[in-house]
């Protein structure tokens, strides 16, 4: 399944929860930039708030893969999928560079966070909340967001994507309240071929995006 744009799967995945969310106590938190496009279509279609939770990805170096992800809050994620062993083999063998890595993605959320933070756990306390993705390649992000969460009272968790890979999916049944994902890739081929246009708000637009959902709702 492809799509002429974020914003226009984002319409599709707020018509599949309009009936049972609208006017309903949710808040959609975005994944990324990419995903504020898809997730503010369904703020405005279910006339709720918006906002951005900040991951950093840290790669295992020399390797396509995701060690683990750092959160607005300073805290470090492992990718679920290594165990505890490998963990252990990765930080043996690259312990200076992830230690680096993690300290310059820190540095990077700060200087973002002093433009003005993009979340505020007190507005997701008692409500549902919509992890909305433009793509789920691997579950790092999921896994961060759900560590971010984990202090919150929530009511419900629904994550939302336009695809996503299999294992994802999966990942997302054992975390999940509610999913709902448009299209399950076998071989994911990155989430900007599923997408005829392929621009990302810049940092100013997205602010802009958040800060305008409740004057944009439909």
């Amino acid at each position: 399944m492809y799509f002429e744009s974020r914003a226009q799967a984002g319409r599709i995945l707020a018509a599949q929860m309009y009936d049972r969310y609208r006017y309903e106590n949710c808040v959609v938190v975005a994944l990324s930039s990419g995903a504020v496009d898809v997730g503010e279509q369904i703020a405005q279609v279910l006339h709720c708030a918006m906002t951005m939770i900040i991951i950093e990805d840290i790669a295992v170096p020399g390797e396509d893969v995701s060690f683990g992800g750092l959160s607005q809050d300073g805290s470090f994620t492992y990718n679920s999928d290594f165990s505890s062993g490998e963990i252990q083999e990765y930080m043996s063998e690259f312990h200076s560079y992830l230690e680096e890595q993690k300290r310059e993605a820190f540095q990077r959320t700060n200087r973002l966070l002093g433009d003005g933070g993009v979340i505020d756990k007190s507005m997701l306390r008692d409500h549902t909340i919509i992890l909305v993705a433009d793509g789920l390649d691997t579950a790092t992000s999921l896994d961060v967001a759900v560590n971010f969460l984990k202090p919150v009272r929530i009511q419900r968790l629904i994550i939302a994507t336009p695809v996503a890979s299999i294992p994802v999916v999966d990942k997302m049944h054992m975390i999940g309240d509610e999913l709902h994902v448009l299209d399950v890739k076998e071989n994911f081929m990155g989430t900007d071929h599923y997408y005829d246009n392929n621009d990302i708000p810049e940092r100013e637009e997205v602010m802009a995006k958040i800060n305008q959902t409740i004057l944009n709702w439909q």
